[in-house]
């Protein structure tokens, strides 16, 4: 056993010390998660040692900072822990806040095309709305509306017609479909396989692929779906400008997995449709049951 009963138990754990020992698992650093929180070193290396004391395990390796099996355990417990409470937070906070004239939409940025239609539907209703677009990687998209940083989000995946997006626990938001599109494999233009009418993902698991997991189908989705090996990333693009991926594409340095853009163009590269597995890029919105207002109009026109 590690030690790790005390983590079922609310009051046995204080989240100031979940928190400090989050920030240093994840920056493998004390003195970056230091800078991050506020503290001084001395302060979040006595956090995590208090943490220590209290479950009975050692969390983290000191040199070099990694987390030890227990640590990784606890990890999977606390990250979704304190996503909640801040949730919690928002939350109240949401139903005490007034009106407000102003909407913040997230969105990923193969998802931020959906929107256009509905926004331009609330916006004749209310013409003084102050509107905010926020592109944001997959990864942070969900924790932003959690935590009321933004209204409403639009959030993107690759699943099997009619599912919905596996979203990670965040308490109790509401998630509904917007559109679903097929999905292609982008190739630069002299590449082999452009012709082809269709692609099995499959058949591409010993190609060089571009690791883009806030644009592009995460590698890791392919190789589930596909279920095969391979699916290499020759490259790691971590920005949101699909653009950028895409000119990484047809340069010849990797292959990407996006929507099929069929009657877009898109410069430099080829699109093949994928055929097998049957796979669709989904849409969904993303917000608080408690919404109101303009910004729960707007999550009814992306849903209606």
């Amino acid at each position: 056993m590690i030690g790790l009963g005390a983590i079922s138990d609310t009051d046995g754990v204080d989240p100031h010390l979940l928190r400090s020992f989050v920030a240093v698992a994840r920056r493998r650093s004390f003195s970056a998660a230091a800078r991050e929180l506020g503290f001084t070193q001395s302060a979040v290396s006595q956090q995590v040692a208090a943490l220590e004391a209290d479950l009975g395990a050692v969390l983290l390796n000191r040199r070099p900072v990694t987390p030890t099996r227990a640590g990784a355990r606890l990890l999977d417990h606390a990250v979704p822990l304190l996503l909640r409470l801040d949730a919690a937070r928002a939350d109240v906070a949401r139903l005490a806040a007034p009106p407000s004239a102003r909407v913040v939409v997230g969105a990923s940025p193969l998802a931020v095309t959906a929107l256009g239609p509905a926004l331009a539907d609330v916006r004749r209703e209310h013409p003084d709305l102050v509107v905010t677009v926020r592109v944001l990687g997959r990864s942070a998209l969900i924790r932003e509306v959690a935590t009321a940083a933004v209204d409403v989000g639009l959030a993107d995946g690759a699943v099997a017609p009619s599912d919905s997006l596996p979203l990670p626990d965040a308490g109790p938001l509401r998630a509904v479909g917007v559109l679903e599109r097929p999905l292609a494999v982008l190739l630069p233009p002299r590449h082999p396989l452009a012709g082809r009418a269709g692609l099995r993902l499959a058949d591409l698991a010993a190609a060089g692929w571009i690791d883009a997991p806030d644009t592009a189908v995460p590698l890791g989705r392919l190789r589930t779906a596909a279920g095969a090996e391979g699916y290499r990333a020759s490259v790691r693009y971590e920005g949101t400008d699909v653009g950028g991926l895409v000119a990484l594409v047809g340069a010849g340095h990797g292959l990407a997995v996006l929507p099929d853009p069929t009657g877009a163009a898109l410069s430099g590269v080829t699109a093949v449709p994928v055929t097998e597995p049957r796979l669709v890029h989904r849409v969904e919105a993303v917000h608080s049951p408690t919404l109101a207002g303009v910004p729960a109009a707007l999550a009814a026109a992306l849903t209606g």
